[in-house]
């Protein structure tokens, strides 16, 4: 059929995506699909499809980003996100892709603190989206574990995988046949291989090869330490646990590959190079040898010789074979497939001096819609030290260590059923601990969160043991805790999944959506402080539920918070403030300016809405929470966090100024003028953001009296929610 897509008074989705299929089929995408793409942007922009325009931004997305223009990607990526806010999406699938893709396309241009936020954003979403054992859950995982690779974070990059592999298993018909978990178990070898001590900062990845783009060999260092006379490290040291545990998952991967008859595909290829990489590791380099030479063969047999992925391995194969030559280990060629460990379908580089690549197409990690992508690999980093650990982080290493394994051990009936992570009160919850937090409640410690049955059952016990645990962790603790943080008030420990929440907010799992006055009692620090944190495991997914509960604010409170907003901004920083300034009145004035600040910050919060941007938290934290959303792609307002600090940077002068101040000697008239002038531009850039939301058509800036046009909106009766 004919790839062009002819312009007509409607849009066809499905003729658009036959089309795109077409060329690609054809191989001609090089020089025919941007075509193709920006005459069916235009068609469905003229047809006033948006939800068509939105399937067209996605899908060039995806194309802009496998021909690596990354600087032509980013007005994609940042339409396909405001088109999706416009529309109101959030919550939904289409939501939940849009932020995958864009996600990954900003990691693929190299913008990791925005590829970071989408993705985490992008999880939220899920969560309410998508299945807990939907595979493109475990895609979405390896995404960020990627990320976290290729950031030089491989214990959360570890994190991650655990969690892929885990709705993986929870999905799959036949475990030991299904070769996504097969590679995942691949990349978590790998992972563990980064994490030793000897082999963490001695090599480099080219990471990009994770999305199937051939990778570059490069040396590595071959040192190591605490090293038993065989070359591996000693089975008594925690590099050789983690070595142990690399080998474990190695062979697992590829008795899966046999079991499932897959010992002539690329993927095999990969997993026997892997395997190689944890025999250099182990000082293996004879077996090294062997496993290089199958891989060798399985890639001629599928893609030929003349292909990067031939060539990487080869030279892999030379590095080996030269180490097995000095520990004069030089074996025979053979095909015995005994004892196996092996490598994800992706590039990772050893201290062993080896460099993994992937099959060519085998990636989760730029198709993530797909159930049957495979895993990714990940890049080595070096372990940051102790003391730079953030709360969470700290959480996360110790729920690792000490909290899992305790739940294998003494109640594995349980271990699919329990969560765990960090929620609630404290500045390591929103993530903005730092070394002035360590003084008081921080140390090592996490939520282990239950049903009421499984807590009737062993709530009790487990939490004996759970206190049993050591009290100091990589060099934290033991926690100096405040009166309010024991008791009922404990931050840690095993819960009812309610209780926990009771105690957060009254309430042991959201206001029903008919009940609005029940949402406006809850104001936002504590559904803040309900919603912020992470989950480390979940695998029952009943706590994330509550959790997600309490994200979902009905849309017919945000309307009403919204317009309350309005109604303060205009009273205190319309209307009161110039008034106390002129009469002289300066500690008025600067309470105004306070009433403002407050509601002017909720207003962006509400305005980004919580389902996506979070609440607004206490005044502590309240501008490194806006700070930090301001930076967000696609962000609404986000300029208004510099301006209101502005306004609070010169409260001083121009409520209590005067001759000699300090702000120029000039008394308050200039700074009290500045102040004016930047509360009416953030009332302006309400007014023009209301606009573009829908929620008003008229320009009056004076935002009391936007208030009736915000809840027009507002469907429920309730006479709590409007202001007339």
């Amino acid at each position: 059929m004919e790839a062009e897509a002819e312009p007509t008074a409607s849009f066809d989705v499905n003729a658009f995506l036959v089309g795109l299929d077409t060329i690609f089929d054809a191989h001609e995408g090089a020089t025919k699909a941007e075509p193709y793409l920006l005459r069916a942007m235009s068609d469905a922009e003229n047809a006033g499809d948006n939800a068509g325009l939105l399937t067209v931004l996605n899908e060039t997305m995806g194309f802009y980003r496998s021909q690596g223009r990354h600087e032509d990607n980013q007005w994609i990526v940042q339409r396909a996100i405001e088109l999706a806010l416009r529309m109101r999406l959030e919550g939904t699938e289409a939501w939940t892709t849009t932020l995958i893709n864009a996600a990954t396309s900003m990691r693929a241009a190299g913008k990791y603190d925005q590829a970071e936020d989408l993705y985490h954003q992008a999880i939220d979403s899920a969560k309410t989206t998508l299945s807990p054992t939907d595979r493109r859950m475990a895609a979405l995982h390896n995404n960020l574990s990627m990320l976290y690779s290729e950031t030089g974070r491989p214990e959360q990059a570890e994190h991650e995988l655990e969690a892929a592999l885990q709705v993986l298993q929870s999905s799959s018909v036949d475990p030991m046949k299904d070769i996504d978990i097969a590679a995942t178990h691949t990349n978590i070898a790998l992972i563990l291989l980064e994490l030793m001590p000897s082999t963490s900062g001695g090599a480099d990845t080219d990471a990009t090869a994770r999305d199937a783009t051939p990778p570059v060999a490069r040396p590595s260092s071959t040192a190591g330490a605490s090293h038993g006379t065989d070359g591996a490290p000693s089975p008594a040291t925690s590099e050789g646990a983690e070595l142990h545990e690399a080998m474990r998952h190695a062979r697992l991967s590829l008795e899966i590959y046999r079991d499932a008859g897959q010992e002539h595909t690329g993927h095999y290829a990969s997993a026997l190079a892997g395997y190689a990489q944890v025999c250099l590791a182990a000082g293996r380099a004879a077996e090294a040898v062997q496993r290089y030479r199958q891989a060798l063969s399985v890639i001629e047999e599928n893609y030929g010789r003349d292909n990067d992925y031939y060539r990487i391995t080869a030279a892999n194969l030379v590095q080996a074979q030269e180490r097995a030559d000095a520990q004069r280990q030089v074996p025979a060629e053979t095909t015995s497939d005994d004892a196996v460990p092996e490598t994800g379908a992706h590039t990772t580089a050893t201290a062993a001096g080896s460099t993994t690549c992937s099959a060519p197409g085998t990636t989760m990690s730029d198709n993530a819609a797909s159930p049957n992508a495979s895993a990714p690999a990940l890049a080595p980093s070096a372990t940051a030290p102790a003391r730079t650990l953030s709360g969470l982080k700290l959480a996360r290493t110790c729920w690792q260590e000490y909290g899992k394994p305790l739940i294998a051990e003494r109640y594995p009936e349980y271990q699919g059923r329990i969560a765990a992570g960090l929620v609630g009160h404290g500045s390591e919850c929103y993530g903005f601990d730092d070394g002035l937090s360590h003084d008081h409640d921080f140390g090592p410690g996490f939520c282990l969160w239950l049903t009421d049955e499984d807590y009737a059952a062993i709530g009790e016990r487990l939490q004996a043991d759970y206190d049993a645990l050591p009290d100091t962790f990589m060099g934290f603790g033991p926690k100096v805790q405040t009166a309010r943080a024991q008791g009922a008030g404990r931050r840690v420990g095993v819960f009812r999944i309610g209780d926990f929440f009771e105690a957060i907010t009254g309430y042991r799992q959201a206001p029903p959506a008919d009940s609005p006055h029940e949402w406006l009692m809850l104001d936002e620090p504590t559904l803040a402080a309900a919603t912020n944190g992470e989950v480390f495991a979940d695998p029952l997914g009943a706590f994330s539920k509550t959790r997600q509960g309490f994200k979902l604010m009905p849309e017919d409170v945000r309307l009403s918070l919204i317009s309350r907003r309005l109604g303060m901004i205009a009273q205190a920083g319309q209307y009161n403030l110039p008034r106390m300034l002129q009469r002289g009145d300066g500690a008025a004035a600067w309470c105004a300016i306070n009433e403002f600040a407050e509601a002017a910050a909720s207003l962006v919060f509400l305005i980004n809405t919580p389902v996506s941007a979070g609440y607004m938290p206490y005044y502590k934290w309240r501008f490194a929470a806006l700070r930090r959303l301001s930076r967000r792609m696609a962000a609404r307002l986000p300029q208004v966090c510099a301006q209101l600090e502005d306004v609070l940077r010169l409260a001083s002068a121009a409520c209590f100024g005067g001759v000699g101040f300090g702000e120029g000697g000039k008394g308050s008239a200039p700074a009290a003028a500045q102040v004016d002038s930047t509360v009416a531009a953030i009332c302006a850039a309400i007014v023009a953001e209301l606009n573009r939301e829908g929620l008003t058509d008229s320009e009056e800036t004076f935002l009391e009296w936007q208030r009736p046009y915000i809840e027009e909106h507002i469907e429920h009766k309730a006479a709590c929610l409007v202001s007339l």
